[in-house]
């Protein structure tokens, strides 16, 4: 029995740590070949001897279970590193079939105290790196597609964060890059469909090195032998179905997902709506039709879906 990713490459950016390398190991179990990207270059262990880069650690670990997988060094906020990366996807298997854009960084600061390079370096790295791949994965299968190849295969899974859809006070830079981001997934899954593509986005709870600050007090870690709630183990599994041909029918979503949960998050809604009675609102007839409106709904509610913190299984 062939497994559901037997013959397919995928890319995992971020992948030498955490979640990416949760991922970068689900989709080699499930039969892909990866490509390993990660920023981390080598270094010296706590003994002072020389150690391998992360990103070479998790592609030597895929190939010692029997997998195929290559390692890049490289910030994929970079644009040409980001073509390079997918060059070497098409490079070392052929072709490139999936890409998961995991990469990023944080910069956690009240939106009164942040810098421009806390905001700049935040943005840079999430949306600005999705968009690099996004576009050179792109061009790679509209090319094939518009050479003649028939059934082309392409899925793009992109983390975007609850920092998004909740409102993180602390995380201005975090949360409006994450929700950049899901306005680039629904946008590629329109443009790319015509090609043979999907692109989706998931929202990950999940304890790792860069989220360890922010999920301290969030769920506590679980008792030796047993899996942690906000292991990345939660979230692989998803992003392996996601890059799968059973989730041909599934583009342009948003899932949130962790803790042995998956929730499916609907499109927003138009809650209300207005009409002038005349040719023109004036500041007068707004007020007349807002002011209560807005009087009415619970004190503090915004836009920001603060309930999907409270989701957990059962």
């Amino acid at each position: 029995m062939s497994l559901p990713l037997e013959g397919l490459s995928a890319i995992v950016t971020g992948a030498g740590r955490g979640l990416g390398r949760a991922e970068a190991l689900e989709l080699a179990r499930l039969g892909a070949a990866v490509v390993v990207n990660d920023y981390g270059q080598a270094g010296r262990d706590g003994s002072g001897e020389a150690s391998a880069a992360p990103a070479e650690e998790v592609a030597a670990e895929i190939r010692a279970a029997g997998g195929r997988a290559v390692a890049h060094l490289g910030d994929v906020s970079d644009f040409e590193t980001a073509r390079g990366l997918v060059d070497l996807a098409v490079a070392e298997f052929g072709k490139l079939d999936v890409l998961v854009n995991n990469a990023g960084i944080l910069r956690d600061r009240m939106v009164f105290s942040m810098s421009e390079d806390e905001w700049d370096s935040v943005v840079r790295v999430h949306l600005k790196g999705h968009f690099n791949t996004t576009h050179f994965a792109a061009v790679h299968w509209r090319g094939r597609s518009k050479a003649g190849e028939a059934g082309v295969y392409g899925r793009i899974v992109n983390t975007s964060s609850e920092a998004f859809l909740a409102g993180s006070a602390g995380q201005p830079n975090y949360a409006a890059a994450k929700g950049g981001i899901v306005g680039l997934t629904t946008s590629s899954a329109l443009a790319l469909a015509r090609y043979g593509v999907t692109a989706n986005a998931i929202c990950p709870r999940a304890r790792t090195r860069m989220t360890e600050d922010v999920f301290a007090g969030f769920a506590e870690p679980a008792a030796e032998g047993d899996l942690d709630p906000l292991s990345p183990e939660h979230v692989a599994p998803l992003v392996g179905y996601l890059a799968s041909p059973a989730a041909a029918g599934v583009n342009g979503q948003l899932l949130v997902v962790h803790g042995g949960m998956v929730a499916v998050v609907d499109r927003p809604k138009v809650a209300a709506k207005f009409d002038t009675a005349k040719e023109a609102f004036t500041y007068e007839e707004l007020d007349s039709v807002l002011t209560p409106h807005y009087a009415s709904r619970p004190a503090g509610e915004t836009f920001a879906a603060s309930e999907v913190l409270g989701l957990k299984k059962g």
